[in-house]
């Protein structure tokens, strides 16, 4: 801010004539327009039109430095800069990006190794379960052997052999996916083979119910089946039954379901019961001391058929009992399970 000392007038002495006009106050619209009288403004060069001026003073006002520079300098440099500030920006909102980025990284690292856990797991898993399988494939294989491979579950014409390795001489690596399918694959067959297994052992069942595996009467047996010496004679005789060892009137039970096709006298056997339990298989009862059904009858499983006793030839109070297959003699203790 420019400013000026006002001049000091001297006094005039008093005197004849008009009194002097008092000064004008000074304001700073006045100080204004004193300075502009006192430095005119001046016109810059020709050779600096066209120029940006930078000046430096110092906080009293007085001028230290100017520095002029050309136009285009100056829009070349502000072009700069602002190319200058747009990358910087940019760089900044990818490092920003990239950290970001870099955190999901980290997490989604993270869920990778849990993953990669939990199929090594499962992995481990589905190739215990595939030696289950296989276990489970050799008890499948004993049960039916018994049968004969005609009653076994037929396997489809899948059975080609020959495996292949890869030209190093390992065998190929099987991916997960294709492992599960294996598994997968055993699965159905294994379940195939038990429902096919199922069928047969209900069949097998109702054969079984109508075997006569139970033992008529609880007792020793005092004569044995096939080949023997003659308790009448000393000459060898064969014997067709079991000769059970009991008291008089000794409860006679069914060993199993059948139909009574004979109840009364027999030519050495006295009285005797004969039940058909089909599939070509019968059983005789000897030696009774009375009977307790008739001809046609319908009998259960350990129904009361008779009573043992010691009519026909005997020498005693005891069951005669014989299994007869197809007409044809066989041992009894081949059926007595029970």
């Amino acid at each position: 801010m420019l400013s000026m000392d006002t001049p000091t007038l001297p006094a005039a002495d008093a005197g004849p004539g008009p009194a002097p006009k008092a000064a004008k106050p000074l304001t700073p619209s006045r100080l204004v327009r004193l300075a502009a009288r006192a430095y005119p403004k001046q016109r810059p060069p020709a050779s600096r039109r066209g120029q940006f001026s930078l000046l430096i003073v110092r906080g009293d006002g007085e001028r230290v430095m100017r520095l002029n520079f050309p136009r285009r300098s100056v829009v070349l440099a502000s072009l700069a800069l602002a190319v200058v500030v747009s990358v910087t920006g940019a760089l900044v909102g990818d490092w920003v990006k990239l950290r970001e980025l870099t955190r999901e990284a980290v997490t989604f690292q993270d869920q990778i190794n849990q993953q990669r856990a939990t199929i090594e797991a499962f992995n481990r898993r589905v190739g215990e379960l595939r030696q289950e399988m296989a276990s489970w494939r050799d008890i499948h294989a004993r049960i039916w052997e018994p049968f004969g491979p005609e009653l076994a579950r037929a396997k489809g014409d899948r059975g080609i052999g020959g495996g292949t390795t890869s030209a190093d001489g390992t065998p190929p690596r099987v991916s997960p996916l294709e492992d599960l399918n294996r598994l997968g694959e055993s699965v159905k067959e294994q379940t195939d083979s038990l429902k096919a297994l199922e069928k047969l052992m209900s069949r097998a069942g109702k054969v079984l119910t109508a075997l006569p595996t139970r033992w008529p009467v609880r007792g020793g047996v005092n004569s044995e089946f096939g080949n023997r010496q003659s308790p009448w004679t000393t000459e060898r005789e064969f014997h067709s039954g079991l000769d059970i060892r009991a008291d008089r009137n000794t409860p006679v039970h069914a060993p199993a379901a059948g139909t009574v096709v004979h109840a009364g006298p027999a030519q050495d056997y006295g009285t005797t019961i004969i039940l058909d339990h089909g599939q070509n298989i019968r059983t005789l009862y000897g030696h009774l001391q009375k009977v307790n059904v008739q001809h046609g009858q319908q009998v259960e499983r350990g129904a009361v058929i008779g009573y043992t006793g010691n009519t026909g030839r005997s020498s005693g109070p005891h069951l005669h009992y014989e299994i007869i297959v197809k007409g044809q003699a066989v041992n009894p203790r081949a059926y007595l399970w029970e």
